[in-house]
């Protein structure tokens, strides 16, 4: 193993989502290994600013990842400018936050179809299109690799202690129940396409982040790092070392696994 091998000079990868806090860093973090990250997001303006920042070569793309054609539309023009796609992030997720004052009070008992159906859409039928449509791409070249963001809470429940406020005047609030199944099934769906594709040098794998601290309410925070073995949340950057490792020859010999950088959160 060498330092090269961790490289990514030259290899296109597109990245969902990827004007949010991680998508962004992501972006960054390919650019820095000598890649060309490709910023697809629903918000176009952002997704072209955002890439103007981290890479001479980088594109941003709006897209809807819920929506076939759209889909179709971006990895077509990412092959009509680079003629190769290497690398496809599928980051883009509905993701309550639990900050800036935001409630989430929908019990499951009550929780909407509605968020449930735009929840699967777009978290998990959107993980399914944008592997699709940049397989003919992989499959042609021989080689491809795939990274399917999921979460601690893909593999464990809920904590929804974190989420009751210490002022008990306050309404309380709860993770929903669509992150939970849709992060479980992005961990389903790596598995079945990295045994589907096993020999044929496209590999998927998925990475599952921890919390990431943005300026939560300190009380969350504290709740948080309590409950976490290394006793903090994470920075935006802490998960960018894993990502290049799976996009890159470092871990060539690596596929259909689950690679979970959560400060110790689901050892305990």
């Amino acid at each position: 193993m060498t330092q090269t091998s961790f490289r990514l000079d030259g290899k296109v990868v597109i990245i969902t989502g990827g004007v949010g806090l991680l998508g962004r860093e992501y972006a960054r973090a390919v650019s820095e290994a000598g890649g060309i990250p490709i910023v697809a997001d629903l918000d176009n303006d952002a997704a072209e600013s955002i890439a103007q920042g981290v890479g001479t070569e980088a594109i941003g793309i709006g897209v809807d990842v819920s929506d076939p054609a759209a889909v179709k539309a971006m990895a077509q023009r990412v092959l009509d400018q680079y003629g190769r796609i290497d690398g496809l992030v599928n980051n883009a997720a509905i993701n309550p936050k639990f900050d800036a004052g935001e409630k989430h009070l929908d019990t499951f008992e009550d929780f909407p179809i509605e968020a449930w159906n735009q929840s699967l859409a777009v978290n998990i039928t959107g993980m399914f299109l944008c592997a699709q449509a940049v397989a003919p791409a992989m499959l042609k070249q021989g080689s491809g690799a795939i990274i399917n963001i999921a979460s601690t809470y893909g593999i464990s429940g809920p904590d929804q202690r974190l989420y009751i406020p210490d002022d008990p005047e306050k309404p309380r609030s709860f993770k929903p129940v669509t992150y939970t199944v849709t992060k479980a099934a992005a961990i389903g769906l790596t598995r079945y396409l990295a045994t589907y594709w096993g020999d044929k040098g496209i590999r998927v794998n998925t990475l599952t982040p921890g919390g990431v601290y943005t300026n939560q309410d300190d009380d969350f925070v504290r709740r948080y790092s309590d409950r976490t073995p290394m006793g903090r949340m994470a920075n935006e950057r802490e998960y960018c070392g894993g990502l290049v490792f799976l996009l890159s020859d470092a871990s060539s010999y690596m596929t259909g696994s689950n690679l979970v950088i959560d400060g110790g959160w689901t050892a305990w």
